[in-house]
């Protein structure tokens, strides 16, 4: 481990020179460290007391920190709509691709095949491991708050039949969504801190899996089980108000198996996708992105193969093709017309218009950062003390979190500091740090988190109860997934 972080140092220190000629310093060193605060401090001051939205408390924040560094008031937001742009250019093409798939994969009932189909398999005593692989495989396309409102009904229902603690089937499917939102693209925060630290999609994706998969078995089921000893909740009686066989976002069928989400009663006429149409369509992007990771790695891009590998693993070829084929697979092949079709994937863009907004100014945010020379002074603090830029992205994501309540601020303002030093890694460890910075960016969820909120009120729980599951939940998937990155880190 020693002799990874000394080249982790030394190439973050080699960045530095290649940051400089990109953006030199307009102020004095102790002059950009207050920008720094001051900027941050107007973010989480306008988030955390005065409730303002996420985007107006990013671009207030910029421009306070752009004025403090000394850039000129006519120049005070140039970076920032220059980030903002190619921000929305690069990613957020990518997240309204994702929603279409999100949105198609709910309404077409696939979600519910991939459900039903994995409960109806699995023996009582492995549904807490059976709900970790629903949230795995359904959060890849989804939202980590539509995986939510979709997923927790099913544990309440799962939690009634079995008798048991929901918190042993809940925090499982917790612990695989929070785990996917953090470390897996296509969700807004991998992206954005892919897009900032110049970091490849599809090997950013593979990595991102195999960290994941360790941490959410540790985070979820091995964790469900003491946490259920120590927060004992009655088995619930209803979901969400309602008794068993009226609750509409998770009805059972005759046959008492949960049939998850029923969206609307335009579904009722239509044929329900398979569970290998389901599942197909939900990895299909993750399959092309990763196939181009390998064709690059072994050096086969100019082959003819590996040249239609390269372009389909493409991000924004990958997802559109996953969405013309969930348009056909969720759609025609069910009996939807053409018209639904178009109306279905009209308001599949309404859900994501404030997520675009946010990672938009967040890119805008960075780049003020990195031109204002901020970035390059907090980068060569971080080479000069020697920390690993692995830690040092997780400990600047889980300050910013703790403090903002926001992954995807937290992701933000990490990734645009951190990039500086992301210029000299290696394409694995500029990977690693993405999803280091990611791992942080979803520690310690508390009062500040609507997360927090969320997850307490569907669960009935007090206060108290929600910081010893969710809170602690979501601290112990932070640790372990930097431990993971960590040590892949000193092998690859």
């Amino acid at each position: 481990m020693f002799h990874t972080t000394t080249l982790l140092t030394q190439g973050a220190a080699a960045a530095l020179p290649q940051a400089a000629a990109a953006a030199e310093p307009t102020a004095s060193t102790p002059q950009l460290v207050l920008a720094a605060v001051a900027g941050i401090a107007v973010i989480i001051v306008l988030i955390v007391w005065l409730k303002l939205h996420p985007f107006l408390a990013l671009v207030l924040g910029s421009g306070v920190l752009a004025v403090t560094a000394g850039i000129g008031l006519t120049d005070t937001f140039t970076s920032f709509s220059a980030g903002l742009g190619s921000t929305v250019a690069g990613v957020g093409v990518l997240i309204a691709l994702g929603a279409i798939i999100g949105k198609l994969l709910i309404d077409s009932g696939g979600a519910d095949r991939i459900v039903d189909t994995i409960l109806d398999r699995t023996p009582a005593k492995r549904l807490p491991w059976a709900m970790a692989l629903i949230a795995f495989v359904v959060g890849i396309p989804l939202f980590f708050e539509v995986g939510v409102v979709l997923l927790i009904p099913v544990v309440m229902i799962v939690a009634r039949r079995m008798r048991t603690n929901p918190v042993l089937v809940g925090i499982p499917a917790l612990a695989g969504l929070s785990a996917l939102h953090g470390l897996v693209p296509p969700h807004p925060g991998p992206l954005l801190a892919i897009e900032a630290l110049g970091a490849d999609l599809g090997l950013t994706l593979g990595l991102g899996l195999l960290v994941a998969v360790p941490t959410v078995i540790v985070a979820g089921p091995l964790l469900a089980v003491p946490l259920t000893r120590w927060v004992r909740l009655a088995p619930p009686v209803s979901v969400l108000g309602m008794s068993d066989g009226a609750a509409g976002p998770a009805d059972a069928d005759p046959d008492g198996v949960p049939t998850g989400d029923r969206p609307s009663n335009a579904t009722a006429g239509l044929r329900k996708p398979t569970f290998g149409m389901s599942v197909l369509v939900v990895l299909l992007p993750v399959i092309l992105m990763l196939a181009r990771s390998v064709v690059e790695i072994a050096g086969a891009t100019e082959t003819g193969y590996g040249t239609v590998l390269e372009f389909l693993g493409e991000p924004l070829v990958a997802l559109l093709l996953t969405s013309l084929f969930a348009l056909f697979a969720f759609g025609t092949a069910v009996g939807r017309t053409r018209r639904q079709l178009g109306d279905l994937v009209g308001s599949s863009f309404a859900p994501i218009a404030g997520i675009l907004l946010i990672v938009g100014a967040g890119g805008g945010f960075k780049q003020t950062l990195v031109d204002s020379g901020v970035g390059e002074v907090i980068a060569s603090g971080i080479a000069d003390a020697g920390i690993t830029p692995l830690l040092a992205g997780w400990l600047v994501a889980a300050l910013i979190r703790i403090a903002t309540g926001s992954a995807t601020v937290a992701t933000i303002t990490a990734a645009g500091i951190m990039a500086p030093l992301a210029a000299g890694l290696e394409p694995t460890h500029a990977a690693l740090l993405v999803l280091a910075i990611g791992a942080g960016s979803v520690f310690l969820s508390h009062v500040n988190d609507a997360g927090f909120w969320l997850v307490k009120e569907y669960f009935g729980m007090t206060v108290g109860q929600t910081f010893k599951t969710w809170s602690l939940m979501e601290s112990v998937l932070s640790v372990v997934a930097l431990l993971v990155v960590l040590l892949l880190g000193a092998f690859v």
